[in-house]
């Protein structure tokens, strides 16, 4: 991306909008006491990312690193940003279990994308990662604002810390990678896009980290959040969207996995947090069929698609799903690869991509 260029920083956050608006109406104020809070604090930066979307990207300014520069806060369970400053690169650890967690999940997925992709950090000229923890009273969400992670530490009732899962840091990370590439917009299917490539890069983050195949992988976004009282064992699942949880509470995980049960709503920004099921699931197909660690060659061919220039910033799935089949073509040829792509999109309801590639 141009370093004169702009772009339109969303405020994102790992649980959805309409997950905290059933708890903030649950009969019980031990849940929806904290959700409501959540929700009034999440719609106020919401706010105020939209008045302040557009800025200008810094020049590079000299060579970036192939080491991360992370600074850690501590907000005190106030709501102010950034908070006191715990703990800055190479600096010795504390003793709060939650700003060790944060340090090494944004050190854990810089290096992910260093390591994979070449990438020097959320945009490529080495940007220093902030991070606040404790944020907020019983905060039960993390976000990228633009600029910074934030990280609440849950309700115990139903979310726990949000440093536990290394793929929620990752996922929010990862906005910020899109933020400062595709740009994709926050609504309908390109929001949908734009939450999907934070849930790909996270999970493949988890996986670099474990050293998993795509077939160990539990393909699960948050696992371990969830309190012990809840049905459920993620936000989300890659492998099979909608399983996510069925809890008295949370409801049941609305997530489809196909075009055929794609969910049409004014809410979450057009069903961002839901729709984004679909490519989620086609990533999770893709991996599988071509096995071995799925940052490779699955993942090169989504990073490839996200920063290779073409992907406009409105972009629908059938878009998207095209130049994934002409970034497979481009990197591996006419191979197992593009033939993977192509079956997966094709039973996620996505087809006749073959002569649209070979339109390009």
């Amino acid at each position: 991306m141009d370093a004169n260029a702009t772009t339109c920083a969303v405020f994102c956050t790992i649980v959805p909008p309409h997950v905290l608006d059933k708890l903030a109406r649950a009969e019980d104020p031990a849940l929806s006491e904290p959700a409501r809070r959540t929700l009034e604090r999440d719609a106020l930066e919401r706010t105020r990312r939209r008045i302040t979307t557009v800025r200008a990207l810094a020049a590079p300014t000299g060579a970036p690193s192939d080491k991360p520069k992370r600074t850690i806060f501590d907000a005190g369970h106030k709501e102010n940003l950034p908070g006191k400053k715990v703990r800055g690169e190479g600096g010795r650890p504390t003793a709060d279990d939650t700003v060790t967690r944060a340090y090494d999940g944004l050190g854990a997925t810089f290096e992910m994308f260093l390591k994979s992709y070449g990438r020097h950090s959320i945009d490529d000229s080495g940007l220093p990662l902030n991070a606040t923890v404790h944020y907020g009273e019983d905060y039960g969400n993390a976000f990228w604002n633009g600029e910074q992670m934030v990280f609440g530490d849950g309700d115990g009732e139903i979310f726990k810390d949000f440093t536990l899962p290394i793929d929620v840091t990752a996922h929010e990370l990862t906005h910020g990678v899109t933020q400062y590439t595709a740009n994709l917009d926050y609504f309908g299917q390109s929001g949908a896009l734009n939450e999907s490539m934070s849930d790909v890069f996270g999970s493949l983050t988890k996986q670099y980290q474990l050293g998993q195949t795509a077939e160990e992988a539990d393909w699960l976004i948050g696992a371990g959040l969830l309190a012990d009282r809840v049905s459920g064992v993620a936000l989300r699942s890659m492998k099979a969207p909608g399983t996510a949880y069925d809890d008295d509470v949370l409801g049941k995980d609305p997530q489809p996995a196909t075009m055929d049960d794609y969910v049409r709503t004014s809410r979450d920004n057009g069903g961002v947090h839901i729709n984004s099921g679909i490519p989620n699931h086609a990533f999770y197909l893709v991996a599988r069929a071509l096995g071995g660690h799925a940052w490779e060659r699955a993942g090169q061919i989504w990073y490839d698609t996200l920063t290779g220039g073409e992907l406009a910033s409105d972009a629908e799935f059938a878009d998207f799903a095209q130049l994934t089949v002409a970034a497979a073509q481009a990197r591996y040829g006419e191979g197992e690869e593009q033939r993977a792509v192509l079956d997966a999109w094709a039973k996620v309801g996505i087809s006749d991509l073959r002569a649209r590639a070979g339109a390009r």
